[in-house]
């Protein structure tokens, strides 16, 4: 099949060339010196972006903002400025997840909402979840999205129709003393074959998306914090997953133990788990930039992850897991809530605390 042939391509095939070219440009990063990531650009706003995500076949974001707005913005301008999208949600916007021409929001208020990424307009409006739905990502190989929300339930939605195709869960509503419990995490594998779900209290469960059956479980009870003298309260969890690039890996991100759980003093953590077998392969913890991993991203072809997060501040730690150590470290003014690679995987697109953020490799001098 010719690369720019004119006959349009099974939705399948388009996700398979892009995720090949994809990792042949990322595959670059591995020959450059981490010293010279740094950020390139700035995009201030008043409030606070919690999504996220790539504009199909255009060089714009879809971001989700705290002012219960969904907006596009094109960081190829001299003089950025964003684009509402018209509808959508009562209160904040948690998450976005793309497909082809439309996109599926998340927020506060238990909505999912569709949306026409050519008219920017909503195309449909359900009350998915009874509580906060967090997060929300796509599986393109089953024509679906999957959400998962603060009712501890996990539902996956055909991604034409809208109608919820199953309905399932593996966490408790209560945590083990006795306060309501949050299910914060969604992350599907690359080939499309399993969903995992993590929660509160640091449980994991791997579900098979054939079946919807749940395959294996997985446990990271450092991630969750309890404090039975001054506040008989509880803080952390399972804030982030991701699948390595050959689905066999599955990374774990949140927060380490809190002393003062008035604040996220906690050290930023990673736990990464063979997840068939059970086995926990890695673990990481920093101590100089803390707060809670948001989002992780594999780095095809390699050994290195991207954890980004933060508590009043952001970080971007890389670590490399055939060494176990931290490869490069920086951050940014504002707690980062979510990352993207642009259209090109050339730069890291930031959503943060009141600002956009482009991160991306300097040309040395002997670059053209």
């Amino acid at each position: 099949m010719h690369l720019f042939s004119a006959v349009p391509m099974p939705l399948m095939d388009r996700m398979i060339l892009r995720s090949s070219l994809k990792e042949m440009i990322m595959s670059d990063v591995l020959t450059r010196d981490m010293k010279n990531f740094k950020r390139t650009r700035e995009v201030r706003s008043t409030d606070i972006l919690f999504a996220i995500a790539n504009y199909p076949d255009r060089k714009s974001v879809l971001l989700g903002s705290s002012d219960a707005g969904v907006y596009e913005l094109d960081l190829t301008t001299e003089k950025p400025d964003r684009i509402k999208f018209s509808g959508g949600h009562r209160s904040y916007v948690t998450g976005i997840a793309v497909m082809e021409s439309q996109a599926v929001s998340c927020g506060y208020d238990g909505q999912l909402v569709w949306w026409d990424l050519q008219t920017r307009q909503a195309m449909r409006t359900i009350n998915a979840h009874g509580k906060w739905i967090r997060r929300i990502v796509s599986v393109p190989s089953r024509n679906a999205f999957v959400s998962v929300a603060d009712d501890m339930r996990c539902r996956v939605w055909d991604a034409v129709s809208g109608e919820r195709i199953a309905d399932f869960t593996d966490h408790d509503a209560m945590t083990p003393h006795h306060f309501p419990s949050m299910l914060y995490a969604v992350a599907a594998s690359p080939d499309g074959r399993w969903i995992a779900t993590g929660d509160r209290v640091g449980h994991v469960a791997i579900w098979d998306t054939q079946t919807w059956a749940k395959k294996a479980e997985l446990e990271a009870p450092v991630m969750y914090t309890w404090d039975p003298k001054a506040r008989r309260h509880s803080i952390g969890g399972i804030r982030s997953l991701a699948f390595s690039p050959d689905s066999s890996q599955l990374a774990v991100g949140g927060t380490g133990k809190i002393n003062n759980i008035d604040h996220l003093e906690g050290r930023s953590r990673l736990e990464v788990f063979d997840w068939q077998k059970g086995t926990r392969l890695h673990e990481f913890e920093d101590e100089k930039r803390k707060g809670l991993v948001e989002q992780i991203v594999w780095i095809p072809e390699s050994t290195w992850i991207l954890a980004v997060g933060g508590d009043n501040k952001g970080f971007l730690n890389f670590f490399d897991t055939a060494t176990n150590a931290m490869l490069h470290q920086d951050g940014c003014e504002g707690h980062i809530h979510g990352v993207t690679w642009d259209a090109n995987a050339a730069s890291l697109l930031v959503a943060a605390h009141e600002r956009v953020e482009v991160w991306a490799w300097e040309k040395t001098p002997f670059e053209n």
